[in-house]
Formats: C-alpha cells, structure tokens, sequence
C-alpha cells in the first residue's frame, strides 16, 4: 500500500553522505576504555569488540526477498549490499558504573563512517533481539555509529511468554519510567562526548519503535541542551501528544492505520504540535510492520519507511 506521498517524499536522501572516522576511545587491558574527562561524563567499558555480520546471521540473508542493507556510499563509490555490510564493526558496552551502569550495543561503519551517532530505542523484546539488532545494523551499514541501550536492565519482554494484559501490565510497572529514562539521558551524554564534543559530528538522531518510539518523545521533549538534531518514530506506544509543543528537533513519525497501539490520532496530534515533524501512515499496516514485517506487502512498506528515514537522517543530520 502507498504512504503518505508528501510526507515519505519529503525524507527521501537527495544523496549519501562522504567518509570520515569517529575518534576511537584509548584500549586499557583490551577489554575497556576510558578518555580523561569531566567526572559528570558516563564511564565506558568495552566488553567486547568484533566484526559484526548481520548479527550472527550469513551475510546473504534476506527478509521476503530484500536485502538486509541498501546501497552505501564509501569514498565516493556506490558499493553492493553485501559488500557494504561487511563495513559494520560491533562492540558490547557498559556505559556508567555499578547500579547506574547501562549495558548497549554499538555497531560502526567502518569505511563509509559519516562520524554521526544515532540512538536507537528498542520495542519491548529488547536490545538483544535479532529484528532489532538487524535494523540497527542496516542504519550502521548507511555510514552511522549506533547506541542500542539495554533500556530494560536485562529483563525484555520475553518473545516466548504467552502474551496476557495482566502480566504485562505487571512486568511494565516493573519498568520504572524515572530509571528509564536516567538510562536514555545517560545514553546521550555519552554520545555527545563521543561524537558531538569531540568534534566529531555537528549532531546526532535518534530512532525509536514502539515502547521506544513512546520513550522518544519523551527523550525529546527534554532534550533543553538541544543534544538531538533529528528524530524517528516508529508507531511509538504510550504517547503524550502534549509533549509535542516541547518538541524542537523535527520527527518523522511513521506509523499504520491498523495499529491499535499506536492511534493515527496521537501520530498527527504530535505532527502538528511538533515544530517541523512529519507523519507518514501507511494504510493497511498494523504494529511492527517496519522492523518485523510479517507479509510481503509488510516488507514493501518496511522498505520504503526504511529509505524515508534513510532520507530524512540525511537531509537533517547530513546535508
């Protein structure tokens, strides 16, 4: 089914961006580093570091068909899907210490690196699961260094639990939303020293689905230092509408008619409440149909919300 012409046209890429490398932090035991630096900067330990490849599955894979990565620009040249995702490196990370501490994942582009950070906000299945990981890893594949946080503390939602409102609502409140969004703000401090302070990037994005997309806007309304340049927003749940008038950086929010959770009322509330947003609905998709297409018509809108926010990244982070 088609999307919101105007909307998705208006994110398209005009065209990628060139290379450059993000300053790397300094190696200590080959197992973390850390900068000298104000002590209100997030401690960072790297538990591991590895090339990274489609998340532990053959590079070749596809989902209905398409690839797992689009095109990406290195030095210049167009290069082949495959060949650009073998341009993505991984790292676990822990970002603070003791109780505070906050485990993520970090995926950089190697050769294309354009030296933005993006932070990307999980469903509720987590920062560890494969629908996730894959979809960060095509954003990297595209020349970004994206921070997956650990938003639940090592207790997603469990994709084997038979779903039940009651205990949901239980392991939701277990979710505090003070500590949740400490771990987001901690998320982003980081990302400023490490691509934004340094001089790295001139700005980050921010990308969030569902339980994420909802914590997004919240991170957003917040955002008073302006730390964030650009936001996306897929089908984000538990969304204050309200916090729309706080919003400055422009939000693309991407959602289906189908989707109970996400009301296509709250999206165009926020669309026009938020300074520069736009929404993108696409008509027959319900929940998830962007990161965890379910049909072939799923996949065809995935692709397409995929490259609006290809383009609306570059266009407000890039160009």
């Amino acid at each position: 089914m088609a999307p919101a012409a105007a909307a998705v046209a208006a994110a398209r890429p005009s065209s990628l961006p060139r290379a450059s490398s993000p300053r790397r932090g300094r190696l200590v035991r080959a197992c973390s580093f850390r900068r000298a630096a104000p002590s209100a900067r997030p401690t960072t330990t790297l538990v591991s570091s590895k090339p990274f490849c489609a998340v532990g599955h053959p590079l070749t894979r596809r989902r209905q068909g398409r690839p797992l990565c689009s095109q990406a620009e290195v030095a210049g040249t167009t290069v082949d899907d495959d060949e650009a995702c073998e341009l993505v490196s991984g790292s676990d990370l822990v970002i603070g210490e003791g109780d505070d501490s906050v485990s993520a994942y970090l995926l950089k582009a190697v050769k294309n690196n354009n030296g933005t950070g993006i932070l990307l906000l999980s469903d509720v299945f987590g920062f560890e699961d494969s629908a996730t990981r894959d979809f960060a890893y095509r954003v990297a594949c595209n020349g970004y260094n994206v921070l997956v946080p650990d938003l639940f503390r090592g207790n997603p939602w469990k994709q084997s639990t038979p779903f039940d409102d009651d205990l949901f609502a239980r392991w939701l409140a277990g979710q505090a939303p003070a500590r949740v969004s400490s771990d987001i703000d901690a998320c982003t401090r980081w990302l400023v020293d490490e691509f934004k302070a340094a001089g790295v990037s001139r700005k980050l994005g921010v990308v969030g689905f569902c339980y994420g997309g909802g914590r997004l806007v919240e991170a957003l309304a917040r955002d008073a230092e302006g730390c964030f340049s650009a936001g996306v927003c897929f089908y984000g749940s538990r969304m204050d509408a309200s916090l729309g008038d706080r919003i400055a950086a422009p939000v693309l929010f991407v959602c289906g008619d189908g989707d109970p959770l996400c009301p296509v009322e709250t999206v165009r509330e926020l669309g026009r409440r938020a300074r520069g947003a736009r929404a993108a609905v696409y008509a027959g998709r319900g929940h998830g149909f962007a990161h965890r297409p379910q049909s072939v018509e799923d996949d065809a809108d995935a692709e397409d919300a995929f490259n609006a926010m290809r383009g609306w990244l570059h266009d407000h982070l890039l160009a």
